[in-house]
């Protein structure tokens, strides 16, 4: 499988730049439309605005999962890639953090860790990624068409710069918008944090859901 056109290589991506800060200012301008929330929220409140869980990935061993695999958990999901050298790690540490101070809680809490490089990102590197963090994240990937679909559904923005001809295929950079949706535990979207959330407001947000809806 071709993983890259190295047609035109310029002109297409100065028009993912363009088009990456297009779907980010979107997003911005989502989260600035559902500012005026329920001031019980520290996050955002998005129920109506993004749609509900719904995803047919693959997992870790050969597995397919689907939202019907999630049935009952509270889902916080977050799109990126595993050789991500600074977004990803920092928020996967963060909602590890964020699991512990659930307590006994985070049982019913699954961290879904959606890679927007599955050239790179197999399920299982992906899943080994996700473990080194929290046991309970799963990390999920599919095909090219599949992943960009997912992406537009949640107004997720990635690019990915081809390698320069000659160059290991393998090296090149990935850029994507930052995020992470919280779906109840009967799969519908109700909040949405932004990477600058504060860990002990967005700790008090999830319990909060979890017992609303438990």
């Amino acid at each position: 499988m071709t993983a890259y056109a190295n047609t035109n290589t310029h002109g297409l991506n100065h028009l993912l730049k363009r088009l990456l800060a297009i779907a980010i200012l979107g997003l911005v301008a989502l989260l600035a439309g559902c500012s005026e929330r329920s001031p019980d929220w520290h996050l955002y409140e998005v129920s109506g605005h993004l749609p509900d869980l719904e995803f047919e990935l693959q997992a870790a061993g050969g597995k397919t999962m689907t939202e019907k695999d999630l049935e009952g958990k509270t889902v916080l999901m977050f799109f990126g890639y595993a050789s991500c050298p600074d977004i990803c790690p920092t928020t996967m540490a963060q909602l590890s953090e964020i699991m512990t101070n659930l307590g006994d809680e985070a049982k019913d809490v699954r961290i879904v860790f959606v890679s927007v490089d599955p050239h790179r990102d197999t399920p299982d590197v992906l899943q080994a990624y996700v473990d080194a963090f929290n046991p309970n994240a799963i990390g999920l990937t599919g095909d090219e068409r599949t992943i960009r679909r997912l992406a537009r559904k949640y107004r997720i923005a990635y690019q990915i710069e081809a390698p320069k001809p000659g160059d290991n295929p393998d090296v090149y950079n990935v850029t994507h918008s930052q995020g992470v949706y919280i779906f109840d535990n009967e799969g519908q979207i109700r909040l949405l944090a932004s990477d600058s959330e504060d860990t002990a407001a967005f700790t008090e947000d999830l319990r909060k859901l979890i017992r609303m809806t438990s």
